[in-house]
C-alpha cells in the first residue's frame, strides 16, 4: 500500500527548536540534538515500505546534513500563525497525491521503518498519543479531515484527548504510544531505547563537554 509519509519539521537553528533543553544544553547544543532527531526521523521514513516521503518544513536550512536529507524526501513549506494551523494546511497540501497520509514530527527518533509501516494500516483515522498527553502520530484516510485540528488546542496535556473527540465521527485505530522529546528526561530515556542512533550518540558527545 502507497501512503504518505508526512514529517512536520522545523530547520535546527539555535535559539528556535528544543528551547526547553535550554538549560542544561545551550542553544546551539539543542540544535544539535534537534538536527540528530530529524536526520533519525527521515532516516528511518526513507525505510519505510511504500512511503512517500514528505516533509513540511519551517526554517531555513543551514545545514549540509539536513540539506541532503531533506534531498530524498518532498519539501512543502509550513503555512499559517499556529502549529494547529499550519498542521491543517500540510495535510491540505498533501491530498494533492490521492492517498492515506500518516503524519508524524521530528521529536520521535526511535520511531522504525517497520513501526511506520504498521502504523500506517487504518481504515479511516489513526491516532499516536505522546506520554505527555500529546499525540505523535496522526493518520487519515482523507489528508483534509485534519481540519478539526484548527480548534484543537496544541501543546497541551490533554491535546491528545482533544483531538481523539475532534475525530468523533471517524473510525479511529489506536497506536502505541511514544515518549516524545521535549525535556532532557525525555532525551536521555529516548536514547536509551536507541543506543546505535545518531541521536543517542550526539547526546553523549554533548554530555562529554565540559560544563
Amino acid at each position: 500500500m502507497r501512503f504518505c509519509l508526512l514529517v512536520m519539521a522545523k530547520s535546527p537553528i539555535p535559539g528556535q527548536v528544543k528551547t526547553r533543553l535550554c538549560p542544561p544544553l545551550s542553544p546551539a547544543e539543542a540544535a544539535e540534538v534537534a538536527a540528530a532527531s530529524l536526520l533519525d526521523t527521515i532516516s528511518a521514513v526513507l525505510e519505510t515500505p511504500g512511503a512517500v516521503p514528505v516533509v513540511a518544513l519551517a526554517g531555513v536550512v543551514r545545514r549540509d546534513d539536513v540539506r541532503d536529507a531533506l534531498a530524498e524526501c518532498v519539501v512543502i513549506p509550513q503555512r499559517g500563525e499556529t502549529f494547529a494551523e499550519r498542521l491543517v494546511h500540510a495535510h491540505a497540501d498533501v491530498a494533492r497525491f490521492a492517498m492515506p497520509v500518516l503524519q508524524i514530527g521530528m521529536d520521535t527518533p526511535q520511531v522504525t521503518p517497520s513501526l511506520l509501516a504498521s502504523c500506517a494500516e487504518f481504515d479511516e483515522a489513526a491516532l499516536g498519543f505522546a506520554a505527555d498527553g500529546g499525540w505523535w502520530a496522526l493518520g487519515l484516510r482523507d489528508p483534509l479531515r485534519a481540519s478539526v485540528l484548527r480548534d484543537v488546542p496544541m501543546s497541551r496535556d490533554d491535546t491528545g484527548v482533544r483531538t481523539w473527540k475532534a475525530l468523533e465521527g471517524l473510525r479511529v485505530r489506536s497506536l502505541p504510544i511514544l515518549s516524545d522529546v521535549d525535556t532532557m528526561d525525555d532525551a536521555r530515556a529516548v536514547a536509551a531505547l536507541t543506543p546505535d542512533s545518531r541521536f543517542a550518540a550526539t547526546l553523549d558527545e554533548i554530555a562529554a563537554v565540559p560544563r
